[in-house]
């Protein structure tokens, strides 16, 4: 009975198991990549490092060791790889540092020379081990994971949505790679608690020849036009001498006679009015992504201080193709108008009648509308990485249901830059500010 309960509920959470919308692969090529740049940002830590002076007296001899610096780092072996359930694991052996100070020794016989130089040399080697340690500490923990603080989770992408990359459960981790599995579902900014179901296929990431992997289901991309269309901004609206003037007159010609039967308003300004009528869909498949659009679109003129005369009421259905590039770690879409039908809700008639206008209607939204919506994915969407890698030489797939785009890892700033940008305040005590801090240097011989 308790084996029966216990796969009832592990049935029951895989069907309520949140499928992702956008997942990311990590291989273990972008390993010695992120290696070095940390590696480096380690020693530039280092070398920022205040040592305490060492300074004393053993019996007649007195040293005094002030103004120590850490020169440089030197790693013999160091490695950067993955471990099932650990992450991430980084090895150093057999590392060495490069250090000059100041020193000043009296004694009195040359013979202790050697055993106070062996005093000394301990005493720096505790001093060092008592200051590197918790550098090491703090830059893997508290600086690191500010970097780490700047993947964006949920944030906004323009005036009208945003987008969610919550971290749906914990990293996968093999020998060669690191999967992540994100909601990846974009929101509209006035409804911060609205979601839509996941019923797309989930993306499959199978592939390790490049440093990362990112695959987009089609949720992924249609809760971004749901989302829009929430927000109210699928929709276009052409008033007077905003109407292409060949289209202006073709409009004008072709309802000439509901024009006349209103002579006051025959030289009124031309409106045009173009609304989503029902949240566009994307449809993924291995030969290319389109996005189907239903629009009503509406023709009247428009006179000033009057009410409108409406000449027509059309039903228009486009399919555009839509392209998908990376840049740096912006997701951008091209879009690209390839059907494009209008008919009449009123009569066939009505219908018959619109054939002429399918071509110019057409030209104009090529022309006129088109580029006002790639003007807007222009911008595109950011992939959650840390600030400061991008993506390059990437390559997009198609699959069924869900693209893959497989790319390199490149530093466009330095750990250290991007680091200091971000870096944790450090608090302040009121009552030691009125202490000066503990002199770092010491009279020279």
């Amino acid at each position: 009975m308790a084996l029966f309960g216990a796969l009832f509920l592990a049935l029951l959470a895989g069907a309520f198991a949140e499928i992702p919308g956008c997942k990311i692969r990590i291989t273990s090529k972008a390993l010695e990549l992120v290696k070095q740049e940390g590696l480096r940002f380690l020693e530039q830590e280092l070398e920022t490092i205040t040592i305490p002076d060492l300074r004393g007296r053993e019996g007649q001899f007195f040293y005094n060791i002030s103004e120590v610096k850490v020169t440089e780092l030197q790693l013999t072996s160091s490695e950067l790889h993955f471990q099932p359930k650990q992450e991430l694991v980084l090895q150093i052996t057999n590392a060495s540092l490069g250090i000059r100070f100041q020193r000043q020794l009296l004694y009195w016989f040359l013979r202790v020379y050697e055993i106070l130089s062996t005093f000394i040399t301990s005493g720096m080697r505790f001093l060092l081990n008592q200051q590197i340690c918790p550098v090491l500490f703090h830059a893997g923990m508290v600086l690191l994971n500010s970097l780490l603080d700047t993947v964006p989770v949920r944030s906004s992408v323009d005036n009208y949505v945003g987008i969610d990359y919550s971290l749906l459960k914990d990293p996968a981790v093999s020998a060669s790679h690191l999967d992540m599995d994100f909601r990846g579902s974009f929101f509209p900014l006035d409804q911060g608690n609205w979601s839509l179901l996941n019923q797309a296929v989930e993306p499959q990431l199978l592939e390790e020849e490049r440093m990362v992997y990112v695959a987009f289901s089609e949720f992924f991309f249609d809760t971004a036009l749901e989302s829009y269309f929430q927000a109210g901004a699928l929709q276009l609206l052409l008033v007077g001498d905003k109407v292409p003037r060949d289209l202006d007159m073709l409009l004008r010609a072709s309802y000439f006679g509901s024009i006349v039967l209103s002579p006051a308003v025959i030289d009124s300004p031309l409106k045009l009015e173009l609304r989503v009528t029902a949240p566009p869909r994307c449809t993924i498949k291995p030969s290319g992504t389109t996005v189907s659009v239903t629009a009503s679109v509406i023709i009247a003129l428009a006179p000033p201080n009057q009410p409108e005369v409406q000449l027509s009421t059309m039903v228009m259905d486009a399919r555009l193709s839509a392209k998908m590039t990376l840049r740096g770690k912006a997701l951008r879409i091209q879009l690209d108008l390839r059907k494009f039908r209008i008919y009449s809700n009123q009569s066939t008639l009505e219908s018959l009648a619109l054939i002429p206008l399918q071509a110019p209607l057409k030209t104009m939204l090529q022309i006129g509308v088109m580029p006002l919506l790639n003007e807007r994915t222009r911008r595109g969407v950011q992939i959650p990485l840390p600030e400061g890698i991008d993506f390059v030489h990437e390559v997009v797939t198609n699959h069924a249901g869900f693209i893959t785009i497989g790319a390199d890892l490149h530093f466009a700033k330095g750990l250290r830059e991007v680091i200091e940008k971000n870096r944790p305040a450090v608090p302040t005590d009121p009552a030691a500010s009125s202490t000066p801090p503990p002199s770092t240097a010491a009279a020279a011989v």
